[in-house]
């Protein structure tokens, strides 16, 4: 993608977050969804105070895009939003595919999985400035659910943290670079090759900070488990395998915490 190009999609995002509260209404989360605008301010005896506005919505494969969102958001930002998407997912798939190759998995074992009805869903966070961000998180500490995530720093303010060694190390915006993220996902398709990484966001006390990530996932009616492949190469599956709305459904009962939910699909 051109530079540009990011820069331009950068802005509107920003400009985005900025809409006035009553245009925002008009994209709001509907009841029982997660699409739309919202937000974490959500207070918890057992945790920090989440600190963040978001804004979500499945844009791949594009007859699932809300007709009572995507058409409503505003232009020029729409059609940059849609060039994105489609940029991010051929990125994706190819990156899926140097992956697959690295691991010598039969090609059409993660082509069917990653096909064309590959579920993207992107989520924009806005994490306002905070004045005591030691008791606030951005975003709790987890490994994304899906499989691969491609992350745009927006403003280049620093706040996302990756777990390493046991220890939180934060992670330095470059102008215009994306960020790849492995999901747990991938590393139950890979049965536990690549590693999901466990994540986190914090706020600044002075600045504000944007993001948008891309979620890429396995699409609807297919199974999340171990490629037969790398099974017969390792002589064992350490994974389970269900499909993906079992999958899907029982994540969704459960809260955040980390990589736990890689512990109850392990065998």
């Amino acid at each position: 993608m051109e530079t540009g190009f990011l820069d331009k999609f950068k802005s509107e995002i920003q400009d985005f977050f900025n809409l006035p509260m009553e245009e925002k209404k008009k994209l709001w989360q509907q009841p029982s969804e997660i699409e739309g605008f919202g937000h974490t301010f959500v207070v918890s005896e057992e945790q920090k105070l989440d600190w963040s506005d978001l804004f979500l919505l499945v844009m791949q494969p594009v007859h699932l895009r809300k007709p009572h969102l995507f058409p409503k958001l505003p232009l020029p930002f729409r059609d940059t939003l849609d060039t994105y998407s489609g940029e991010v997912k051929s990125i994706t798939k190819i990156l899926l595919s140097k992956m697959a190759s690295a691991l010598m998995i039969t090609p059409h074992e993660m082509e069917k999985l990653f096909d064309d009805e590959l579920r993207q869903t992107m989520r924009m966070n806005y994490y306002p400035p905070c004045p005591d961000p030691d008791q606030v998180i951005g975003l709790i500490p987890h490994s994304d659910s899906t499989g691969l995530t491609i992350l745009l720093q927006v403003n280049e303010v620093e706040g996302l943290q990756i777990k390493k060694n046991g220890k939180w190390v934060p992670v330095k915006p470059l102008p215009n670079a994306l960020l790849v993220n492995i999901g747990d996902v991938l590393e139950i398709i890979t049965n536990g090759s690549y590693q999901s990484i466990e994540h986190r966001g914090v706020v600044s006390s002075e600045k504000e900070r944007l993001s948008v990530a891309a979620f890429h996932n396995v699409g609807m009616g297919k199974e999340v488990g171990p490629v037969r492949s790398l099974v017969e190469k390792q002589k064992a599956a350490f994974f389970k395998s269900v499909t993906v709305e079992e999958y899907r459904k029982d994540l969704f009962t459960r809260k955040l915490d980390g990589k736990a939910y890689l512990d109850v699909m392990r065998i």
